[in-house]
């Protein structure tokens, strides 16, 4: 699936954190299908390096998601280049074990990258994507969300801590966002597609990182949790699926057909029903539009 994909010539595709892991995969096989790919990274020194093993038409640009500020700044300058945007995937995603941190806007780390950084920028090219005549909206979710749980009177995991529930809850949050953009795209008549993915369990380097705290223990219980991983080349195809398969429908969700969706081809799958209940997504849109100050549909 990472090279089977429609021809994306004349296409402007967004993808953030597409300086490794999943992001870069997807970067590359949409740049060497036509696509003009804009690499959204914190690190542009890791994106420039990225962009030359990519080739083809690929631009740079910084973007901290754990700040509104650098969001905003982006966003303006995404539309000023590029008036109209055809693909935006919501791919970067932290998680960190170890001590709580927070966004510069004071946000607990895995919330605010995870969906509330993603949540702004998506209402801040959601003009840009409307011009585009095929546009859609990718988001990044994780199986873990089936195990979590969102608590509205503690969105912030302020009153208890634990790095891993913090990391199920942003990833939750990202699934109830994608699903409630769609209800209300379709619901505004918008041309625009938001549908999800996510990569089932990857070689990536998200596990090693998210152990960086705990010494030598952690990084010998990273490696070995690399074992039980699926290649990132086959994590990324049910993004690429999302982001590029003809004939899809708003709100479809793909993942790895195998075992627990660990692992396998790509085939469609269901969120929890705490994500897909439209209360939920009614609740999380209101606080994401006050935490952030952007209202969008």
């Amino acid at each position: 699936m990472t090279t089977d994909i429609p021809d994306q010539r004349g296409r402007i595709a967004v993808v953030t954190g597409a300086n490794s892991g999943l992001g870069l995969i997807t970067a590359t096989a949409l740049a060497r299908a036509g696509a003009r790919v804009v690499l959204a990274v914190r690190n542009t020194a890791a994106g420039a390096e990225a962009a030359r093993t990519i080739g083809g038409e690929v631009e740079v640009r910084e973007l901290d998601l754990a700040s509104l500020a650098s969001v905003r700044a982006f966003a303006a300058k995404l539309h000023a280049d590029h008036p109209a945007v055809d693909l935006l995937i919501n791919n970067a995603g932290l998680v960190l074990l170890g001590r709580r941190r927070t966004t510069a806007d004071g946000f607990e780390l895995h919330l605010g990258t995870n969906m509330l950084g993603h949540f702004a920028l998506t209402g801040l090219l959601l003009d840009g994507l409307a011009a585009a005549p095929a546009p859609r909206v990718v988001n990044l979710s994780s199986i873990t969300h089936k195990r979590a749980h969102l608590d509205f009177d503690d969105l912030m995991s302020q009153r208890t801590y634990k790095a891993a529930r913090a990391y199920g809850v942003s990833k939750l949050a990202t699934t109830v966002f994608g699903l409630e953009l769609d209800r209300r795209l379709r619901a505004a008549g918008s041309p625009i597609l938001s549908v999800l993915a996510h990569p089932g369990v990857s070689r990536t380097n998200l596990t090693p990182r998210a152990w960086e705290d705990s010494g030598l223990p952690g990084r010998i219980l990273a490696k070995l949790g690399l074992l039980f991983t699926q290649p990132v080349e086959q994590g990324a195809a049910p993004q690429l699926r999302a982001a590029t398969a003809s004939g899809l429908r708003g709100g479809q969700f793909f993942g790895p057909a195998g075992f627990w969706e660990m692992r396998g081809r790509v085939t469609e799958v269901r969120p929890s029903a705490e994500a897909a209940d439209p209360a939920v997504g009614r609740r999380l849109w209101s606080a994401a539009e006050e935490l952030t100050g952007i209202s969008y549909l």
